[in-house]
């Protein structure tokens, strides 16, 4: 069974071979059937048949490597209006943004903050909420997004 980092090792090349950006990927193991989500972007936006030709490319190098056992969904998507965040990278390019964000472990009794988001370097990022400031380290984060305006 692969982890995250290789799978996005493995379809990142995919995704950009084919002149995409490759933005991240969810996997939810835990779903009857499990779901491997693509997010890919293009500066002029994203179509239907993108998606298509990315799914055909990405379900080939599935069935070579075979890096998830069992039943899976496979779905490619863009990344939206509430643009999932997976790299430093990614929180750098939306400073001043409203974003959401969700904990693996609780942080001071809770997992989720939503706020402004004014600094993020290779380990914490850094919110506004409510006049102050909250400090969350990258690798705690499980999920983020852009909170659409």
């Amino acid at each position: 069974m692969a982890g995250i980092a290789q799978l996005n090792k493995m379809f990142s090349p995919v995704v950009e071979g084919l002149g995409y950006e490759f933005v991240g990927l969810e996997y939810k193991p835990g779903s009857k059937p499990a779901i491997l989500r693509i997010f890919i972007n293009h500066e002029n936006g994203i179509t239907v048949d993108d998606c298509a030709a990315t799914s055909r490319q990405v379900s080939a190098v599935l069935d070579v490597e075979d890096p998830i056992s069992g039943e899976y969904t496979l779905e490619v998507s863009s990344p939206g209006l509430d643009r999932p965040l997976f790299t430093v990278e990614h929180y750098q390019q939306f400073l001043g943004s409203r974003i959401k964000c969700k904990l693996r472990m609780p942080f001071n009794g809770r997992r989720n903050f939503t706020g402004k988001l004014h600094e993020a370097d290779e380990n914490i990022i850094v919110l506004s909420i409510d006049n102050e400031s909250v400090e969350l380290f990258i690798d705690d984060i499980e999920k983020a997004n852009i909170v659409p305006q």
